[in-house]
Order: structure tokens, then sequence, then C-alpha cells
């Protein structure tokens, strides 16, 4: 036999140390545990069985009864026997999420940090020139919200690379996802492999140390309904600057350098590689180099421009892709007609990783060695040939291509025979001196990656033209940080998926638009949004203003100021009767859902008429009364029904009043409120109240008793409360300035500006929350909560033609009464 034991600590109750002490709402616990209940309000504490709020003596729970059934049941204090504790079994609270949960709690937080806001980029101009694409340049405005990992505090110019197209971003789309919604949404159906790569970008700019670019973040373009990732450009241009600095040396045209032309080279050649290891120390490579890439830091130090990186990385693999469309084999010729193009874009690419890109193509190629790995030394192989492009130019590559035999029928003897002509013209260029820097290049343009040198060698070497090795202190240092790295993690930016992506994405897009639209609009509500995809009906009927919605059996009931209440097939939604009776404007109307179903509405007069919806249905009410009233009445505003069998009503004379739906006999007065009572519901116990005095109060449903009064502090600031909307643990006012304000376990959390004017409907539905009012837009937001905050995400919203006056979530269906006398119900659709 399994002995009661208190729900709290697990012990069985004995009569004398663990006493079952009773409370209002019915359930039990021992005195000690409900002692060291937390007490957010004076004389009240959760119930731990049922989450109620419920009166607690001052004197503590030694003032509460005693529960002498469970005392019966406990064992004799001298049984001695082992009593086996069995495990708590909570019930899980299913709720049904109307609207689509269009990305995981962990990925928001992951990513949200990284959305620029819509009005932080403007562009202003576009660079580009032969057919490549265009690198969007901008300014970002000062950004200083602390939700943001980077603080702009100022204006900055920016570079703009595509990265995506944005969904549902067209103008036929009934729901319109939020500019923040649209962003996360395109991320989210981003692969695996495609968002890491694009996290570690966003990381590498954001801990560079000055080498790599700075990365402010994300931002979605809605003109061309694209997202683009935003990094720090300098105004001065490097490639400018490096070829007026090569014109004034003019030492492309001599014969043989002298010390000061090698110190010049030396010089810029320090700083390239510096950017290149600081890239690297992020586990990044490019895969290929040209001027392009790099820019000037904020300093005037050289860095690597990753949104260059990846303009350039497309024009690489589109001039790959179109030297192998004609044919399915390429011979050396073709690759030799390649590599020269590639030259003629200055884009320099390392042969292991042209081999890659021509494998991902399909393509076979005739040589007899196979694919290399694709390590961070690619990066040496290029930037040697960035270099020597400033001492040779890119004419000499051309030239030493055009003369190599095309008898060679294995790419390592081809590439070979390539670096033995530009190792003859370096031989010209250096002279006799200088062979510890001439070999080091050599090395680099090596076939097989594992025989080139560590960038840091080549960086070694040219601070040597700069400062003795005796002098430099930190040469040592360098040297030991990168050998100790490990190739394995590294990612090759021109491999990744970043490259392809705009043009594959859109077309992905397009065909999941198609294939929704040849099916039968049998889907959900939640898949139409998730895709843009909302259909509309109207619902007409009313000659005024809509004032409530309810759902009961098969019907959707409505109040309105026409003084009637309407009903509509939820099949069709068609009208199926007209409910008369009312003399002034129905304000409220709940659905009982008892053994005899009910309808019951209430007017501005204090009128409550009782509907039985019961077939067939009737015109005339089943019952009615009316409130007293005096000269400075207006009848009632609220109504709130409990499952104890009471109705309750909010009006004008400031009181919350209790109602038995037996006989409508008055049952008691709840006094408080300084104003009209313009909400109610009642929730886990508790009989919530909201005025527009600004305060929402808080009644015991067991005996009427004030347990708490919430926002009387700031009542002042956001105007009179509207309406009101609980589920669970979690509490939702609206205000007349278009804020809501939520509280969770009856403790404040935030303020949220939601709307431009009063907020006349809500509806939440789970820890979704759907807002309307009087700026004519059904707005969409999810609370997601943890213990330390609660953040409202904007889903997305719904622009109307009137103001929103009533609000109902049901069953994948939106139903929206507005002032026009329209009702609206938005379903999936084609």
């Amino acid at each position: 036999m399994e002995f009661p034991e208190c729900p709290v600590c697990l012990q069985t109750y004995d009569g004398e140390s663990i006493v079952p002490r009773v409370l209002s709402c019915g359930h039990s616990a021992c005195g000690t545990c409900l002692e060291n209940l937390p007490q957010r309000f004076p004389e009240t504490i959760r119930c731990p069985a049922c989450n109620v709020l419920v009166k607690f003596p001052s004197q503590g729970a030694s003032a509460l009864p005693k529960n002498i059934d469970l005392l019966r049941l406990c064992p004799e204090p001298n049984a001695g026997e082992l009593v086996s504790k069995k495990s708590v079994k909570r019930s899980i609270n299913q709720t049904h999420e109307f609207f689509p949960r269009l990305w995981s709690d962990e990925f928001y937080r992951a990513w949200k940090h990284w959305v620029l806001p819509h009005d932080a980029v403007s562009i202003e101009r576009c660079d580009g020139v032969d057919g490549v694409e265009k690198l969007l340049l901008g300014r970002i405005c000062p950004v200083s919200d602390s939700s943001f990992p980077i603080t702009v505090g100022e204006d900055r110019t920016v570079s703009l690379v595509r990265i995506v197209s944005l969904p549902c971003s067209n103008n036929d789309c009934l729901f319109k996802f939020s500019y923040t919604s649209m962003v996360l949404k395109c991320l989210n159906e981003l692969k695996d492999e495609e968002k890491n790569e694009l996290g570690l970008i966003l990381r590498a700019g954001f801990v560079n140390g000055g080498r790599v670019c700075r990365t402010f973040g994300l931002w979605g373009n809605l003109e061309d309904g694209f997202l683009y990732l935003v990094c720090e450009r300098r105004n001065d241009n490097l490639l400018e600057m490096i070829n007026n600095w090569i014109k004034k040396l003019d030492f492309r045209n001599k014969v043989c350098l002298n010390k000061d032309d090698l110190l010049s080279f030396a010089v810029i050649a320090t700083e390239l590689c510096d950017a290149i290891i600081a890239m690297h120390s992020l586990r990044l490579s490019t895969g290929f180099l040209s001027l392009s890439c790099f820019s000037l830091g904020v300093f005037g130090s050289v860095c690597v421009d990753i949104n260059g990186v990846l303009v350039m990385g497309r024009t690489v693999c589109e001039t790959v892709i179109e030297a192998v469309s004609s044919g399915s084999k390429l011979h050396m010729k073709e690759l030799g007609m390649l590599t020269s193009n590639l030259i003629k874009k200055e884009a320099f690419v390392p042969p292991e990783v042209l081999l890659k890109l021509l494998n991902k193509e399909d393509v076979g190629l005739e040589c007899s060695t196979t694919l290399c790995s694709v390590g961070n030394k690619c990066d040496i192989w290029s930037l040697v040939l960035v270099l020597l492009s400033l001492l040779l130019g890119k004419d000499c590559f051309e030239e030493t291509l055009g003369s190599v035999e095309e008898s060679h029928s294995d790419c390592s003897a081809f590439y070979g025979s390539w670096v033995e002509k530009v190792s003859s013209c370096l031989d010209t260029k250096f002279g006799l001196g200088y062979a510890s820097l001439k070999q080091t290049l050599c090395r680099s343009l090596d076939f097989d990656p594992e025989n080139r040198p560590h960038v840091v060698e080549l960086l070694r070497c040219c601070r040597e033209l700069i400062v003795s090795s005796e002098l430099d202190a930190l040469a040592s240092l360098k040297l030991g940080v990168n050998e100790s790295g490990s190739e394995s993690g590294d990612h090759c930016l021109v491999l990744g998926d970043l490259i392809r992506l705009p043009d594959k994405l859109i077309e992905t897009h397009r065909d999941d638009m198609d294939q929704i639209t040849e099916e039968k609009t049998t889907k959900k509500f939640v898949d139409g949004i998730s895709v843009g995809m909302v259909k509309s009906r109207d619902m007409l009927g009313h000659r005024d203003s809509v004032t409530g919605l309810v759902i009961g059996g098969d019907y959707l009931f409505s109040s309105s100021y026409d003084k009637t209440v309407q009903a509509w097939s939820l099949q069709d939604f068609s009208h199926v009767h007209t409910f008369i009776g009312h003399e002034h404007r129905i304000m409220d109307l709940v659905y009982i859902d008892e053994e005899q179903p009910l309808c019951v509405s209430a007017d501005i007069g204090g009128g409550i008429y009782v509907w039985s919806v019961a077939l067939p249905l009737k015109q005339d009410p089943l019952k009615k009364w009316y409130e007293e009233k005096d000269w400075r009445y207006d009848g009632i505003h609220a109504l709130a029904y409990s499952s104890n069998g009471y109705l309750y009503t909010g009006g004008g004379d400031k009181l919350v009043k209790e109602w038995s739906l037996k006989d409508g006999t008055l049952s008691g007065s709840m006094h408080g409120h300084k104003s009209v009572v313009s909400a109610l519901v009642a929730s886990n116990g508790v009989l919530y109240s909201g005025s527009w005095d600004g305060a929402i109060r808080l009644w015991s449903l067991a005996n009427r008793s004030q347990l708490a009064v919430l926002g009387e502090e700031s009542s002042g600031s956001l105007g009179s409360v509207l309406r009101l909307a609980a589920k669970m643990n979690i509490l939702v006012a609206t205000h007349e300035n278009g804020s809501i304000k939520v509280w969770r376990n009856d403790v404040f959390m935030k303020t949220m500006k939601l709307h431009d004017g009063a907020i006349f409907a809500t509806s939440m539905l789970g820890k979704q929350l759907v807002t309307g009012g009087r700026d004519k837009a059904v707005n969409v937001q999810e609370l997601f909560d943890n213990e330390l905050e609660i953040d409202c995400r904007h889903l997305g919203s719904i622009p109307t033609n009137s103001t929103i006056t009533a609000l109902l979530c049901w069953e994948d269906k939106l139903y929206v009464g507005y002032a026009d006398r329209c009702i609206k119900v938005y379903y999936y659709g084609k």
C-alpha cells in the first residue's frame, strides 16, 4: 500500500512532524513546506499542486485546517515499515501552436544578435568590372543597441556581398513577415554546413585583431529581396595605392632590383603575410588570392577583405564552370588557357584548389597526379603570385604559360615547367643576392602543398630585408605559433557553400513555391504562413462594429454594436442564425461548455442575456437579467466565466461582480478599481481584472478575496488596460498607447511597444500572441522566456483596411473582427 505524502518534499504524512494542511483550492501539503514557499505578495502563496494563487494566513501554516482524511490513511508511528517513495508524475501541458515555429530557441539565441536593423545600412554605389559580380558599397548608421555584439558609434563605409534570397518578400502575401523574421527564416533554411561557414566568417571578423576586415552582421535589403554580409571597408583603395607605388618605383621595367626596391617590396609583402597569418589563426583560408581580397584597416594596416574574397571567389567558380561546360574532359592546353584566364582576372588559384573545383563539376582531367588535399598552404602559393605580379606583372605569367610545351600530360609536370620559367625571371630580377628569399618564393610555388613553406617563413624572409634576424625578437615566436597549428580544421572559402549559394537558393525557393501551388488547399494555416500562402474570406452580416468572437460547438459566435449575436458555420463560414433581444450595444460575450452549452452576452445598458445553442437554435434568449444602475452607471464592459459555475462582469461602476448562472442572482461584488473595469479573464483559480485606471487586480475564485495588484505603480504611463490574456504562468495586458506588459508567475517581466495606437484585441495560444487595434494591423508575436527574461519575437503582420476590434485563433484559422462590420477568416489557400 502506498501511503499519502507531501507533493513537495515527498515525505509520508505522520500526523506529528509532517502534517497535511488544506489550502483554499482544496489541495494539501505539509505545513513545513508551505511555510517555506515564496510569497510574491503579502499573505499569498501558490499551491504546489495546481499553481493557483491562494491566501496564506499571517499566523503561518498552523492556522490552516488539517486534512483529517489523509491522516487516517497514514501508517501508525510504531509500524516501522519503510515507505517507498513514488515518482512524481507531472502532467505535460501540450499547447497547440497556431503559428509555425520558424526556428528553434537555440537557433534564435545564436543568430539574433547578428541581424542588423533594416534602417542601419544604406547602399551608395556598386564596384565591379567586366561583368564580374559587383561589390555593393554603402554606409552603416550608428547602432548602439546592447543586443548587438558590435557597437557602431559613427557612420562607417561598408561593403555588402549577397548571401541568399529572403523568403516571402513578395507583395501578394496577406501575411507579411517582419524584417527580423525574414532574415532568421532565411538563415534557418540554410544547410548546417552553410550556417557553420557563415558563423565562422562572422566570428572571424569580430575577433580579428585588425587583420581581417570587421564584420558588422547581416542585413536584409527588402528592395531586391536579398540578405547581405556587411563588412567594414576603408575609403582608401589598396589596389590603387599599390599601383601608384609600382608606377613610382617603376621596377617592373628594371632588369635588376636594387636594395631600396627590395626594401619597398619587403614592406608590402610583410603586410600581406601578416593579414594571411591572422586569417589562418581563425581556421580560415581563401583558396585563391588577388589584390581585391585585401583592403586597408583602421590604422592603415593591410587586412583581408572577406566580402572581396567572396565576390572574387564567385568569379573564379564562374570561370571554371565556363571552361568545362563544352566538354567532359580538360586537356593540358585547356588547363593552361583556364589558368591564363584566371590570371587575366587577377585571381591566382593554386593547382590543388583548381583541380578540386574541376572535380566538383564532375569533369574528367587527363593527369596522373591524384587530387591533393586543400589546407592553408594553398594561400602561400597564391600570395607569392600576388607579390610577384607586383614585381613582374601579370603579363609575364601569361607569357610564361603560353611558352609551356603543350605535350605535358601530367599536371605536376605542366605546373613544374611553368614555375621554372617564373623562377628564371626571378633570377634576373634579384641578381646574385637574396638567395634565401628566392628559394622561399620558388618553394612556395611547388605543385605539392606538402613541400611548400608556411606563410610565416615567407614573412621571416621579408622581415630580414627590413631588420636583421638578430634584432627581430618576434621571428621565432611567430614561427612557433604557426608550426603548432593543424590544418585539419581549416575551412577553404572558395570551396565552401557560400560561393554558390544565391543562385542555387533562388531556384530551390521557386521550385518549392510551384510545388505548393499545385497541391490541394488542405494544408494547415501554419504551412501557409511558412511559405507565404494565406487566403482570407469575408463573413458579412453585422451592421456595426464587431465586439467579440467565441467558438462553441460547431459555431463561431460574434457580437456587435448592432445589438445582435450572430452564429456562423465553421465548415463553410456561412451565416447560420441571428440572436435578437438586446436593447443596447453588446460589449462582450462568452461561451459556456457545460452539460447544456450556452452563449452569454452583455451590453452597455447592463443587460445579461443567456442563449441556448442547442438545436434548433432559437431567436429569443433562454434567460436574461439586468444589473442595477444609477445616473453614474454606463453598463457592462467585460465578461468572464469560470468552471466554478459563476459568471463575472466588469463595468462602469468600477466593480467586478459574481453572478450565479443558474438563477441570475448576484453572489457578491469585488471592490478596488478606481475606474471602469474593461477586461476580465479567469485562469488557474484566479480572476484577473483590468481597468481604465491602468491596474490589474487578482481575485480568488474561491472566496472573492483580493490576492494582489499588478501595474498600479506605472498605471499612468501606459494608459488604460484594454484587454487581458492569460495562459499557464504568463499574463499579458494591452494598453491604449499600443504597448503590452507581461508578467510571469505574477512577477513583472517586460513592457513592449507593439502597435501605433490602442490595442483593442488580443488572443494567445501557447506562447504565441496575436494583437490588433487602431493601426489596422494584426501583429503576431512569439513570447520566448527563460529563467532570467522574456523576449518578444515579432513574426509578422497582416495589414488591413479597418480597425481590429476582436481576434480569435482556433484550429489553424484566424478570425478577425473589424470596426467596419466585417469578420475575416484567414486560412491556408492559394
